[in-house]
């Protein structure tokens, strides 16, 4: 039988790697991913870091396996070629080229967006490289409180979305997420969403926690409740375990699911 898992996606802070411990990406894990590998699967690693950060990342998780993909800043996609990392420069210039027009109609609003939340919150708002728009609040609370904010502030802007992961938030373009990334890598490699898999665990990851991305849909433990509550609605698995545990989990289920359908 063919392998039913062609595209493994996983986010990376909290569904595949744990800061809290060791290995912070299990073994059994990465045994199954290496193994998929070799039976054809593809595996992307796709997270709200920065290219730099992620390698960071994986060099101190020392992991057995390599990614085949990452996709970064949830949407800059990169393919894995050893120590390498190649930009799919047509997809990441569009993006680039996308975000700066829609963020140039903005401009006008965003110093008096800055002068807000400095004056209600003692949270860190910034510009980058990616957004004009960045976000580290103190806690969940005015996270929650400055989101609904830009949200009302940018009502009239449906392309415009703020991106959360926990206490960090960034503005970005809505053609332009994990979930549309995930299918933009899988329509490169003419790979079919019925075998397509994704892991994650918070707000970011919703957009590619969806069948339109993937047929296969899972979550740590840990996952916020909006995302577990998400994987109840659309019939994917919530693991009993956390982490890298759970994805561990939720890739068996996958495999069992798959080889039970007629």
């Amino acid at each position: 039988m063919a392998n039913p898992l062609q595209l493994i996606c996983t986010d990376f802070d909290g569904t595949l790697h744990s800061d809290y411990t060791m290995p912070p990406v299990p073994e059994a894990l990465q045994n199954q991913l290496g193994s998929l590998q070799k039976a054809g699967a593809v595996w992307v690693i796709n997270t709200g870091r920065t290219l730099e950060d992620l390698r960071f990342g994986l060099a101190r998780a020392d992991l057995s396996v390599h990614p085949d993909y990452v996709v970064v800043v949830e949407r800059e996609i990169y393919r894995c070629n050893e120590d390498r990392f190649e930009s799919l420069t047509d997809w990441n210039e569009r993006c680039a080229v996308t975000q700066a027009g829609l963020f140039a109609g903005v401009a006008d609003r965003l110093p008096d967006l800055f002068d807000w939340v400095n004056l209600h919150f003692n949270a860190s708002v910034y510009e980058d490289a990616w957004s004009p728009f960045c976000l580290i609040a103190c806690n969940n609370a005015d996270a929650d409180a400055i989101q609904a904010h830009v949200n009302t502030v940018f009502a009239d802007v449906p392309e415009l979305t703020f991106v959360r992961n926990d206490v960090y938030g960034r503005l970005s373009h809505t053609a332009f997420t994990k979930g549309t990334a995930l299918s933009e890598l899988a329509r490169r490699l003419q790979i079919p969403t019925e075998n397509i898999l994704a892991a994650g665990d918070h707000w970011n990851d919703l957009s590619m926690l969806h069948p339109d991305h993937a047929r296969w849909i899972i979550a740590p433990a840990n996952a916020i409740p909006e995302v577990a509550d998400h994987i109840e609605t659309v019939e994917g698995y919530l693991a009993k375990s956390e982490c890298g545990d759970g994805v561990f989990e939720g890739i068996n289920w996958a495999l069992e699911q798959a080889t039970a359908q007629p």
